[in-house]
C-alpha cells in the first residue's frame, strides 16, 4: 500500500504564502500523476494542480500563476507552493497519487491539511 501524509497547512492572512508537503510512503514505479485537490465547506472537491512523472503540470484557473506544484523523487515528496493566498483558497487540501502500471490504475489519497486564509 501507498500512504500519503500532508503537512504545512495553517492559518494565514490574505497575501501570505504557505508551502504544503505530501510525504509518500514509498517510491512509485511506472507512470503516475501526483496532485493536490481541495474541498471547501459546502463545496465539492476540486482539482488544484497536478504533475505527472514526466513533469507535465496542470493548474486550476483559480490558482494559476499563484501556486506551483513540484515533486522531489529522492524524498518521495510532493509540494504545493502557494503564494498570494486569498480567502477563497480556504479549504482542506488533499494530496493525491494516481498510478498506472500496465493496465492497473490505483488511486491514493492523504487525510488532508487545513488551509485557512483570513482577510
Amino acid at each position: 500500500q501507498v500512504q500519503l501524509a500532508e503537512s504545512g497547512g495553517g492559518l494565514v492572512q490574505a497575501g501570505a504564502s504557505l508551502k504544503l508537503a505530501c510525504a509518500v510512503s514509498r517510491s512509485i514505479t511506472g507512470f503516475n500523476i501526483m496532485g493536490w485537490y481541495r474541498q471547501a465547506p459546502g463545496r465539492q472537491r476540486e482539482l488544484v494542480a497536478t504533475i505527472t512523472s514526466r513533469g507535465v503540470t496542470n493548474y486550476a484557473d483559480s490558482v494559476k500563476d499563484r501556486f506551483t506544484i513540484s515533486s522531489d523523487n529522492a524524498k518521495n515528496t510532493i509540494y504545493l507552493q502557494m503564494n498570494s493566498l486569498k480567502p477563497e483558497d480556504t479549504a482542506v487540501y488533499y494530496c493525491n497519487v494516481q498510478t498506472k502500471i500496465l493496465l492497473t490504475v490505483r488511486d491514493y489519497w492523504g487525510q488532508g491539511t487545513q488551509v485557512t486564509v483570513s482577510s
